[in-house]
């Protein structure tokens, strides 16, 4: 049975004897572990934990992953993209977008910090027009509603219903004013 020759030696951060300056620059730059950082005192080349408990809490709460908790099932925060804002708006603005469908008011007016986005699957059970073709899913929220024709006319007619109330006094205003004043038959 062969023997290996086996050592240890602690990590100093100085080169080894038996070592290029070089090759010590280069492991130098490596990324230290997130725990600890230039300032902390390495003892025999190991991490030792500050002997302050407050200071150890501290250490603990940077190192834990930012989730909702065990009660949401550790619900992981998520970094926004511009795509997810705009979904997330356009969700919070449903209540604009259908005249017939009445929602509950929004609980505030800024992002969530922890959320989800899903897909709706359909079962079985539902019954095949109660769902949408293939050709009319789209990858995002906001691609299904710039689509669909019933809320482009909606959207049209609610547009230029507030620009006509809000329209500045001018020659149109006024001859709109003269012609309600005429009776139905002699109006042209």
């Amino acid at each position: 049975m062969a023997t290996k020759n086996i050592s240890w030696a602690p990590d100093t951060g100085l080169p080894l004897p038996g070592k290029k300056l070089k090759a010590a620059a280069s492991s130098s730059s490596q990324q230290p572990p997130s725990l600890w950082s230039k300032d902390k005192e390495l003892q025999d080349g190991l991490y030792v934990p500050p002997a302050d408990l407050k200071k150890q809490h501290t250490l603990r709460k940077k190192t834990v992953k930012d989730t909702a908790g065990a009660k949401w099932f550790d619900m992981p925060a998520v970094s926004l993209t511009p795509e997810m804002k705009r979904e997330i708006q356009l969700l919070k603005m449903r209540n604009v977008l259908d005249p017939k469908r009445h929602y509950k008011a929004n609980d505030s007016k800024e992002i969530p910090k922890y959320f989800q986005i899903g897909t709706v699957v359909e079962g079985a059970a539902d019954f095949y027009s109660g769902r949408l073709t293939k050709k009319e899913r789209k990858m995002s929220f906001a691609d299904e509603l710039l689509t669909d024709s019933s809320l482009k006319a909606y959207t049209k007619r609610k547009y230029s219903e507030i620009q006509e109330k809000h329209q500045d006094g001018g020659k149109k205003f006024w001859k709109k004013k003269v012609e309600k004043r005429k009776p139905v038959w002699a109006r042209s």
